[in-house]
């Protein structure tokens, strides 16, 4: 089937090909805000930074604002309002969960995703694994 248009060829995949190591400001999750030492962002790698992008990614309202793609964030809060039982919007939390955070190519797994509706607030307890390990990260 290749030789059907004999100019144009997919590119041949290199394998092997590693990931860069993951880099990130350090977030202070109970502020919501950047950490900052004498003026300047506080820089974090690995398995801190894939931390700190589950969670900017499950705060974050997909395709909101500008400055993302629209392959960042969660489409949780879609849920708002909506007259579903709690068992379908806790199924479909986690799987807009699942979503917002499988299209990070460091994460492998989404393992854990549970979801609370309790008076009006949502919690999202996520364990991920990732190349540097395991990360959890509570929003």
């Amino acid at each position: 089937m290749t030789d059907l248009f004999p100019i144009i060829q997919p590119e041949a995949v290199q394998g092997g090909t590693e990931l860069p190591l993951y880099r990130e400001v350090k977030w202070d999750f109970e502020k919501g805000e950047p950490v900052f030492r004498g003026g300047e962002p506080v820089v974090v790698e690995g398995a801190e930074a894939i931390k700190t992008w589950v969670w900017k990614a499950l705060v974050t309202e997909r395709a909101r604002y500008e400055i993302y793609s629209w392959d960042f964030g969660s489409e949780v809060e879609s849920l708002i309002g909506q007259p579903y039982t709690d068992e379908l919007k806790r199924a479909e939390a986690v799987r807009y969960v699942r979503e917002a955070l499988e299209i990070n190519p460091y994460i492998t797994e989404v393992t854990t995703a549970s979801v609370d509706f309790d008076n009006g607030v949502l919690t999202i307890d996520v364990t991920v694994d990732t190349v540097y390990g395991e990360v959890q990260a509570h929003v």
